[in-house]
């Protein structure tokens, strides 16, 4: 591939000859603040190198499912169409997370519920309509599909995109920064009731099997208790907590809980199982705690869910900024001659990283970085040791 000066290619990222002119563009999972503006951004940067750009409706169904959209499945986008956007949350495409062509869900002979492989479909479907490339824009399971399509051999781009920050090979992913944000103003304001009436509030938020959002949202708004999908957690523990920080005068407390954590020898609090072609819903460790809390300390506790909330609303600065330099990048690298790769946020610039190196791989939060040391130091129990003397929290 031949060297962009301002994109950096790690592990051999793969070249291809034949010019682009048309491009299709899907966003695919759950929605994000950001999109809009990764958006905006792929459609200006392939408008301006004179390239065709048409949006797939609703992810991959706008190809494999047109009847099931609202509004034309494939539409052609130029400037006018993305004008101001970039501030908007959601998606002007439409997403959802029951589409994934690698296992597409319908019904056998018999009615039962089957899964079905039709990203041949994707392919041809993609070439049928004169595309050239493809850009993702999506998260652990839209990379996935995108390797697939490109071992296929349809030229794609993938862009990273999840609130849970939890996508291998980048730093961050947008809408990670506004969901942490807003994490943070809620907890923010649950101080002051719990403190006036001497609760104990639980606070779940999102992250199915990685806590950054816990993590970040729990140390920047002063949380007492941080409980994570990868440190199994002991009720006692966290009630130890509480009467500490209770025998030092202070009667309230905020306990910040992901929704993929789980008990030591428990089980995560699930609302669905999976299905064909939908993964298991998760939810309900809020209510589950609340409970067990109060039982345990003896304390009146609430609990709240801050849930898809945590997806909607204008995006922050920097996630705006990181969805215009991804939606920049995905088109400059496929400019520069690349496929089969993801743009990334690396320390100093946008880098492409091969999918194959993020397909089926979770970022988690690592048990011993500096930003658990950091919680720990902070006095704040994460619920798999007993609080230390003077560990209040305050």
């Amino acid at each position: 591939m031949s060297a962009h000066p301002q994109l950096k290619s790690t592990s051999g990222a793969q070249a291809e000859a034949a010019p682009v002119r048309r491009i299709g563009l899907l966003t695919g999972g759950g929605d994000a603040p950001g999109l809009n503006g990764v958006i905006r951004a792929v459609v200006l940067a392939a408008t301006r190198l004179g390239w065709e750009c048409h949006g797939i409706r609703d992810g991959f169904n706008g190809l494999l499912a047109p009847e099931t959209c609202i509004g034309p499945p494939v539409q052609r986008l130029g400037a006018v169409d993305v004008h101001a956007i970039g501030h908007l949350g959601g998606t002007i495409l439409g997403t959802t997370n029951r589409g994934n062509p690698l296992r597409y869900p319908g019904r056998g002979a018999d009615g039962a519920p089957v899964e079905t492989d039709r990203s041949g479909e994707v392919v041809a479907l993609c070439r049928a309509r004169g595309l050239d490339a493809l850009v993702v824009v999506g998260g652990d399971g839209s990379m996935g599909i995108a390797q697939a399509l490109h071992a296929q051999g349809l030229r794609v781009v993938g862009v990273p995109k999840t609130i849970d920050n939890d996508l291998d090979r980048t730093f961050s992913t947008f809408g990670f920064d506004t969901a942490v944000g807003f994490a943070t103003d809620c907890i923010d304001r649950l101080h002051t009731t719990a403190h006036s009436q001497h609760r104990v509030m639980v606070v779940e938020v999102m992250g199915r099997y990685a806590g950054w959002i816990a993590l970040h949202a729990g140390i920047a708004g002063g949380a007492h208790v941080i409980l994570l999908p990868e440190l199994p957690y002991r009720v006692e523990a966290i009630a130890a907590a509480i009467a500490q920080r209770e025998a030092a005068g202070h009667h309230h407390a905020i306990v910040v809980v992901a929704e993929g954590a789980q008990p030591v020898g428990g089980e995560r609090a699930v609302q669905a199982g999976a299905e064909a072609g939908r993964a298991e819903r998760l939810g309900g460790i809020g209510a589950r705690l609340e409970a067990e809390l109060a039982a345990a300390t003896g304390k009146e506790c609430r609990s709240v869910v801050l849930g898809h909330l945590l997806r909607g609303g204008s995006p922050s600065g920097f996630d705006r900024v990181i969805a215009a330099r991804f939606g920049a990048a995905a088109v400059r690298a496929l400019a520069a001659g690349a496929s089969g790769v993801m743009v990334a946020l690396g320390p100093e610039a946008i880098e492409l990283v091969p999918l194959r190196e993020v397909a089926g791989r979770t970022r988690t939060v690592p048990a011993a970085g500096d930003t658990i040391a950091t919680a720990r130091e902070l006095g704040i129990c994460l619920g798999d040791e007993a609080p230390g003397a003077g560990a209040t929290g305050v």
